[in-house]
């Protein structure tokens, strides 16, 4: 822990910016950020987590969000799920985007090679950026303990699982969070996992239950995993995690397979 200023008061700087096991998330273990930094793509972006933090820390000197949301990589952060011997699901760039346009191809297939090798844990990776995804896909090796995903929050984006269904990886996901609106037209053939919820903070927009429940009967329909996540609201934990009476906490059949 470094100090900060000139009363030496500590900071916690290694927050959100580094690999932090025990995550807050509740659909995954640990965190790990081999880039940080991003730019918003659609409208699920707006109110970004990620961003709020890493602005708050612009213009710090030796602060790791010294540059604030300006992507950057950080090589020497590459090896260190290996350095964790304990299994855990590991969500891949929680404060960035591992498919933004702004990342070498060579440097994703360096993540992918530590993902390869780290074969004890579980990796789940996230997008909004379908296209370079497709694009860079089959040049990567899908090991069997990669996982992707793509952000889905509202109709407009219901084609971003048309080039999911494309990808050889052993588990496909939709994140349909900050969910924004029905996703009429989304097809779930090839989908294996499905997370929905709110969107949480002071300008949060609301979600309408019609909407997860839709998706929840769909997913149930379809033998597709179901994650509620949250309602939201203006503090991440107030709206609470149950959708008619219970808590759905399903995980792909995959994960639950190598559990048993």
């Amino acid at each position: 822990m470094r100090s900060y200023g000139s009363k030496g008061l500590a900071k916690p700087w290694r927050i959100g910016s580094d690999m932090a096991d025990n995550s807050a998330i509740e659909w995954t273990e640990a965190t790990w950020n081999p880039v940080t930094g991003c730019h918003q793509v659609s409208p699920g972006c707006a109110h970004c987590y990620a961003k709020t933090f890493a602005e708050r820390w612009r213009g710090v000197p030796g602060h790791p969000y010294e540059h604030g949301f300006d992507l950057q990589m950080w090589p020497h952060r590459l090896e260190q799920p290996l350095k964790w011997s304990r299994p855990r699901m590991i969500f891949v760039n929680s404060m960035s985007d591992l498919f933004h346009e702004g990342i070498p191809a060579a440097y994703i297939e360096q993540v992918f090679d530590v993902m390869g090798r780290a074969e004890h844990h579980t990796f789940q990776i996230l997008t909004k950026r379908h296209e370079r995804l497709a694009e860079i896909a089959p040049s990567l090796t899908w090991h069997p303990n990669i996982w992707i995903g793509v952000s889905i929050e509202n109709r407009r984006f219901v084609h971003r699982a048309d080039y999911l269904r494309e990808i050889d990886a052993a588990v496909r996901f939709i994140s349909a969070e900050p969910l924004l609106g029905p996703l009429d037209g989304l097809e779930l053939t090839g989908i294996d996992w499905l997370i929905a919820g709110g969107e949480s903070g002071a300008k949060h927009r609301p979600v309408r239950p019609e909407w997860l429940r839709d998706l929840r009967d769909r997913c149930i329909e379809e033998d597709v995993a179901y994650f509620f996540k949250q309602w939201g609201g203006h503090r991440p934990k107030s709206g609470g995690r149950e959708l008619d009476g219970r808590t759905w906490n399903e995980l792909p059949a995959a994960h639950v397979m190598v559990a048993a």
